[in-house]
């Protein structure tokens, strides 16, 4: 199975960190944020890695080169300077990730999710791994009864930014538009299920948010 790291945000919020480097390149602990994804992806036994790219995209490619030292190739789909959003990235890089289901990470979040590249997706569905509301985010985003999350209570809950995804749901286009618009999609259409991931997950959005997460991993 293969993966896909969604990295071409430009990091607004982490201003001015993210005027001088890309957001997947600050460090939580001792290793960047992108880098510990791709860790996890090769200790789970990814066949291989796409890697979208915009905002100081270069310096990404030069961190992380072709993915050899790391142990898993690494392909980039360059967007140049105005990202896709994230639905828009997955499409312009169909081309690499071919037509298997394969699993799309944010690169701005850091967890200790687990990778399953054994995962068995429905054809023209979608997976969601959900989390507990964080305190900037009480109000969640779906219902268990919109994505078929089983063995909930009946609170809202927030996507985590990691799910298996069918590339049927999209086709090769050049556009921006976020990955809401394909999940609501597939709401309509009842092509979607989820899971609750209790551990670990913080959304790496603010300096704020990048601290916590720092004392988290250097305490580890």
């Amino acid at each position: 199975m293969k993966a896909m790291i969604l990295a071409a945000g430009r990091g607004s919020r982490l201003r001015p960190l993210t005027n001088k480097i890309p957001k997947p390149l600050v460090k939580v602990g001792n290793s960047t944020l992108i880098e510990h994804h791709i860790k996890k992806c090769v200790a789970s036994g990814f066949d291989s890695l796409v890697i979208n790219t915009a905002h100081l995209g270069n310096q990404i490619k030069q961190h992380l080169g072709d993915g050899s030292r790391f142990g898993i190739p690494i392909s980039y789909s360059d967007e140049g300077e105005q990202a896709l959003e994230t639905a828009g990235g997955i499409s312009y890089a169909l081309p690499l990730l071919g037509k298997e289901p394969f699993l799309a990470i944010s690169s701005d979040i850091f967890c200790d999710i687990p990778f399953n590249t054994h995962y068995q997706l429905k054809q023209n569905h979608i997976h969601l791994i959900m989390v507990n509301n964080p305190q900037h985010h009480p109000n969640g985003d779906f219902s268990p009864a919109e994505i078929n999350l089983k063995n909930a209570n009946g609170q809202r809950y927030t996507y985590s930014g990691i799910a298996y995804i069918d590339p049927g749901l999209f086709k090769h286009e050049k556009r921006i538009f976020p990955l809401l618009d394909i999940i609501e999609q597939c709401i309509d259409k009842q092509a979607i299920s989820a899971e609750l991931y209790e551990g670990v997950w913080f959304d790496v959005g603010t300096a704020t948010r990048l601290h916590e997460a720092n004392k988290y991993a250097l305490q580890k």
